[in-house]
């Protein structure tokens, strides 16, 4: 069984990327209030591996869980699904 391909992958919106072969992504998701059955907008931002320092802030990125990659890091930035305007 191959669990490469069982990785968890996000895809979400590049925050920051002021720090060196580092973004930072902010992934958004609604989720139903389990009392009000109101949707609520969920926000979680993960730090993650940008190899070439390709990506800039507002680009729209898939990432990819990885093996630890330092304190903060464990995900990788796989592709870049849409540039900023």
């Amino acid at each position: 069984m191959e669990t490469r391909n069982l990785r968890k992958e996000r895809v979400g919106v590049v925050s920051s990327n002021k720090m060196e072969k580092t973004v930072t992504v902010a992934v958004k998701w609604k989720e139903k209030h389990p009392i009000y059955g109101k949707f609520v907008n969920k926000t979680k931002k993960y730090h993650a591996h940008d190899e070439k320092n390709e990506c800039n802030e507002g680009d729209t990125v898939r990432i990819m869980e990885t093996r630890p990659l330092s304190r903060t890091k464990r995900w990788r930035v796989t592709e870049i699904i849409e540039r900023a305007k």
